[in-house]
């Protein structure tokens, strides 16, 4: 049997959602919920579920810090949030925050998200 090849950076995990067909990113609405532009969806959170987080630190900048959730919306579409640590992140103020910690979450297996 093949052993899966191990995804390690943030452009690995991207470009496999991307071939996939699961390259749907989600990113905060001017109304305080996530929007899929290539979904035409707006979610609330309980609309969502956190399938799987990635965290990755750059080795010298901490600039290069971030996180990828891959959340799961009601009709089974694969989405994704990235967002930098702290300081770093594109998301000001607490709404984004917020907004995450009341999405329920899951850890799937990554070779049944990526199946």
């Amino acid at each position: 049997m093949e052993q899966p090849i191990a995804m390690n950076t943030l452009s690995q995990i991207l470009e496999k959602l991307r071939l996939k067909g699961k390259d749907n990113e989600l990113k905060m609405s001017d109304h305080g919920k996530m929007q899929s532009k290539s979904l035409g969806k707006i979610y609330k959170p309980e609309d969502l579920t956190i399938v799987k987080t990635y965290r990755f630190e750059g080795d010298s900048d901490p600039a290069d810090n971030s996180v990828l959730y891959l959340l799961e919306d009601q009709d089974k579409n694969i989405g994704y949030i990235l967002d930098a640590y702290g300081i770093y992140s594109d998301n000001e103020g607490p709404s984004f925050d917020d907004f995450l910690k009341k999405i329920p979450t899951e850890n799937r297996d990554e070779q049944e998200l990526f199946s």
